[in-house]
């Protein structure tokens, strides 16, 4: 992806850090020269450079990933419109303030049922944490023919994270302020991102 330098961000422990916390991705490959693409949860094991998710075995993807294994895996932080009303300085335009990363790879499908189920309770065990009543895995194998399991091996990070780097720090002082006082969905989020970098 297009990345200026101030933008760019290069800690891999950051990067991972990031898929962990906004794991919900977009899967992208290539089938007969055409892009596709799946919105799904994935887990991701730090240690082997690895990310993992799943599909409806009805989705085509996982039988593509045989001729066409390389993938992108797209994860997307807060994001939010920024109003150049809201800068201290003079000259601004209106613009977009995003933190994404991308993960590049080769992926394989895994179609093997104790594979699947330790997925599921992974996934579980994440997602599951903190509610009131967890929820257990608890059912019949034959439940997981209806998916197929994905493992991604990454061999590349990007990061992005365009949070008005390229203004003044009173422009950005400004910017965070209003945002957290739009009420707007996701702009308290985009405001805390800033925030945090400045801080960092």
């Amino acid at each position: 992806m297009y990345k200026p330098k101030h933008f760019e961000e290069t800690d891999e422990r950051a990067l991972w850090g990031f898929i962990d916390a906004h794991s919900f991705g977009t899967l992208l490959t290539i089938a007969d020269g055409r892009p596709f693409a799946s919105h799904v949860p994935f887990l991701v094991d730090r240690d082997a450079e690895r990310l993992h998710c799943h599909v409806a075995r009805a989705n085509p993807q996982w039988r593509q990933l045989e001729s066409s294994p390389e993938v992108l895996a797209i994860f997307m932080g807060p994001h939010g419109y920024i109003s150049p009303t809201w800068y201290q300085e003079p000259g601004g335009v209106p613009t977009w303030n995003y933190a994404v990363v991308h993960a590049a790879g080769e992926a394989r499908s895994v179609d093997d049922a104790e594979h699947k189920r330790r997925h599921v309770e992974a996934l579980a065990a994440k997602f599951e944490r903190g509610l009131p009543r967890p929820w257990v895995p608890d059912f019949d194998l034959r439940r997981l023919e209806g998916i197929v399991g994905i493992e991604v091996r990454v061999g590349k990070l990007e990061g992005k994270l365009k949070l008005s780097q390229n203004r003044s720090a009173a422009d950005r002082a400004a910017v965070i302020s209003q945002l957290e006082a739009t009420g707007r969905a996701g702009d308290a989020a985009l405001a805390r991102a800033m925030a945090a970098l400045e801080r960092s």
